[in-house]
């Protein structure tokens, strides 16, 4: 078993138990639930941004610790202050030590999109992603079969929730071809090895339909990079662990930005 079947297997029965502690008819009560979603395509497009998702996550199953204590108020803030386009807020517990908590927080004190980063396999995820306030959520290609893909990318649209689909490879693209996503995210790191490559979002650049945003994801540290990225057409940059590692990671996104507007 790999660590997507493990953290599958743990979500599935995760799911089941908030199903019973925290219905559908509560969630729905929340006072998110009714407010309109803030566009995370069109945030990712305006020429006043960087492109920069920012993300939040104390750890990872590849890199161990990397924030244990970090201030989710004052870190999605500087994120945003410093150019980013979006926040990610990871809400898994076990295996990336986050929350709902956690992205509620960054709801409170942020007026942007915010994406829910977890591994979403049930509708309940879906409405529980509204009810805490997030205005986007992450299908993974490699975790879902792809008619519960298509699936859980039309009951998003029908809450009024953006979708980010995540693929690693050109059999994910090919396959998730039907699924309505209104960005495609194109993971360089694989959930099976862990080695990351930035050559996969520019092989896999020409393969996106026209008319999906593109975004690459993990391992970019390298303002320079982007810049090659756009070039591929990508939009999109979804960074975490390059700020996270950091002390004070909106620190570290500000001065990253900074070197990526100049270049």
């Amino acid at each position: 078993m790999n660590i997507l079947d493990e953290i599958i297997a743990h979500k599935q029965k995760e799911v089941e138990e908030r199903k019973s502690l925290y219905p559908v008819k509560l969630l729905e009560k929340s006072i998110f639930f009714s407010s309109p979603s803030v566009s995370l395509r069109k945030y990712i497009q305006r020429p006043d941004k960087s492109g920069v998702i920012a993300e939040i996550k104390r750890k990872s199953p590849s890199k161990g610790v990397l924030n244990k204590n970090v201030s989710i108020e004052r870190t999605s803030i500087g994120y945003m202050q410093a150019g980013a386009s979006a926040l990610s807020i990871l809400t898994d517990n076990k295996f990336f030590g986050g929350s709902n908590d956690d992205l509620m927080t960054a709801r409170k004190f942020n007026f942007c999109p915010i994406l829910r980063k977890d591994f979403m396999i049930d509708e309940y995820q879906v409405i529980e992603a509204k009810s805490i306030g997030a205005d986007a959520i992450l299908l993974i290609a490699a975790a879902l079969e792809v008619k519960m893909a298509e699936q859980l990318a039309t009951f998003a649209h029908s809450l009024g929730l953006e979708v980010l689909l995540e693929v690693h490879d050109e059999d994910e693209l090919k396959r998730t071809s039907g699924v309505d996503a209104d960005l495609v995210g194109v993971n360089n790191r694989s959930l099976k090895t862990f080695e990351v490559s930035v050559d996969v979002s520019k092989r896999l650049a020409p393969m996106i339909p026209a008319g999906k945003v593109k975004v690459s994801e993990s391992g970019l540290s390298d303002p320079a990079v982007i810049g090659e990225l756009r070039k591929s057409g990508y939009e999109g940059f979804l960074i975490g662990e390059t700020f996270m590692r950091h002390g004070r990671p909106e620190e570290a996104a500000m001065e990253f930005i900074k070197q990526l507007l100049n270049t």
